[in-house]
């Protein structure tokens, strides 16, 4: 059941790593095949400027890989240390960071992505700011819940009693425990940040041309639908597969990590 999505996702990482060292040329332009179907020679047919849409599906991979690893990753990093460290700090550090917090989800996410995207300036580099900058409340918010519901636990407690630096409690006790809830949403954090990347890079706000990106790919075929609908065939469907099978793994996975809906169940679903 779950050997499909992770098949695509496979895929999908060894065109991102793979891109550059394989024999691409994604920015060729050949007049000739203008908005040509799939064929033999392109399995995808070709742009409204002649260029190969299978070699710019590859390459545009690999945009939507490096933003969603670099996003999640300081997203997730940047949110879990001031979600634990406020919480258990607590007191005056906690009622700041839920204000903070509140403040951040206060602003729906996409707008606000679009927002910091249009005042940095378009760029893949300024897209990874801007989502991250948005993307690390929900870690904050999660950290900071699991602290607050881990604190009572007695080894913790015990440990406080016997004088454990603060550091040492959060790194042994408290962070394992905490890594199953992150790592679940962490993942479903990348089907986010695929979709947020096509979004920006659509307004033109992600990679500029003539650099590939699957959002830019649609934008570009918006305007030939009726008479070369695989532009935005292609790209499209390339997005819906990551990001259904992302989701399913992470559905996957949070019912393996769920250690209470498996002493519910009784076994592992």
């Amino acid at each position: 059941m779950m050997r499909l999505p992770a098949l695509v996702l496979l895929v999908w990482a060894l065109m991102a790593l793979l891109a550059q060292h394989l024999p691409l040329a994604p920015d060729r332009i050949a007049l000739e095949h203008i908005l040509d179907p799939p064929a033999a020679g392109a399995l995808l047919g070709y742009d409204d400027l002649g260029r190969d849409i299978a070699a710019r599906l590859i390459t545009g991979a690999q945009t939507s890989f490096m933003v969603a690893v670099w996003v999640v990753g300081l997203s997730l990093l940047a949110g879990t240390l001031f979600g634990t460290l406020t919480a258990y700090r607590g007191g005056w550090w906690d009622r700041i960071a839920v204000l903070v917090v509140d403040i951040f989800l206060a602003f729906p996410g996409i707008l606000l992505a679009i927002a910091l995207a249009g005042l940095l300036g378009p760029g893949i580099d300024n897209v990874i700011i801007a989502l991250t900058v948005v993307g690390w409340v929900g870690y904050a918010r999660l950290s900071r819940a699991q602290v607050l519901s881990l604190t009572h636990r007695e080894h913790v407690q015990a440990a406080e009693a016997l004088g454990s630096r603060r550091g040492h409690i959060i790194r042994r006790h408290l962070l394992p425990l905490m890594a199953a809830p992150l790592i679940v949403e962490a993942t479903f954090g990348i089907a986010a940040v695929v979709i947020a990347e096509a979004g920006l890079s659509f307004l033109g706000l992600g990679v500029q041309p003539p650099s590939a990106s699957w959002g830019a790919m649609i934008r570009d075929g918006t305007r030939y639908m009726l008479v070369a609908p695989h532009m935005v065939l292609a790209p499209g469907i390339a997005i819906m597969l990551v990001v259904l099978a992302v989701n399913r793994l992470g559905d996957r996975l949070r019912d393996r990590l769920d250690t209470r809906l498996i002493n519910d169940t009784g076994g592992e679903s």
